[in-house]
């Protein structure tokens, strides 16, 4: 398999739902020209469950992910290899079946998503570990708007959802995991600010040097 000639560098980026991770991620990835790798792809394949069971699942329980494959994958990348990375599919929650897309690091990989510092066998891969925390009612506001303009939901079955495992989950699963985190940013702040002080915390790690 083909490697490339340096070692990626990889940072772990946790948070709530609507904490603002995912927006973080992708303009890092954008401003260092690396490749943003959410978790979300990881889903366990529901395909022998019926339907109905399967949208009744928790999907904010870190067991829904199958996270031996993601860290073998993630693994694999900060070796420099590519991998083949599952597409999951999730008005079904099933995984397409012999379908897979080719990721390789390149020189930033970007890993997102609410479990990326909860489970253990991934921290050892990170040269730098972010958390964003931001409050449940700012987190909670920003789902409410994303799940109704982009995603046609009712604000009742937002909040619902909600009360009933995203805010539990996180404060079970997520919040805890800020203690593996070699840096704390404000989710309120604005996004270049985010931006700059992670790219200080890499600078301090001698981690922008391969940009050079």
């Amino acid at each position: 398999m083909a490697r490339l000639p340096f070692p990626p560098v990889v940072l772990g980026i946790a948070g709530a739902s609507g904490s603002g991770k995912t927006t973080l991620a992708a303009e890092l990835a954008r401003e260092l020209g690396g490749v943003n790798f959410p978790l979300d792809n990881y889903y366990r394949d529901l395909a022998h469950l019926p339907p109905t069971e399967r949208a009744r699942q928790n999907f904010d329980d870190p067991a829904l992910i199958e996270s031996s494959l993601l860290a073998a994958h993630i693994a694999a990348l900060a070796r420099g290899e590519a991998i083949e990375r599952p597409i999951y599919d999730f008005s079904t929650h099933i995984r397409i079946p012999d379908r897979t897309t080719t990721v390789r690091a390149g020189t930033f990989l970007l890993v997102e998503g609410l479990f990326a510092l909860h489970y253990t066998e991934l921290l050892p891969l990170y040269q730098l570990r972010v958390y964003v925390d931001t409050p449940d009612e700012v987190c909670f506001e920003r789902r409410l708007r994303r799940d109704m303009e982009e995603r046609g939901r009712t604000a009742k079955s937002v909040q619902l959802q909600y009360e009933e495992t995203v805010r539990p989950a996180s404060l079970f699963y997520v919040r805890p995991s800020a203690v593996h985190a070699d840096l704390t940013l404000d989710g309120t702040a604005a996004l270049d600010w985010k931006v700059e002080q992670v790219l200080a915390a890499m600078r301090g790690r001698g981690l922008l040097q391969l940009q050079a």
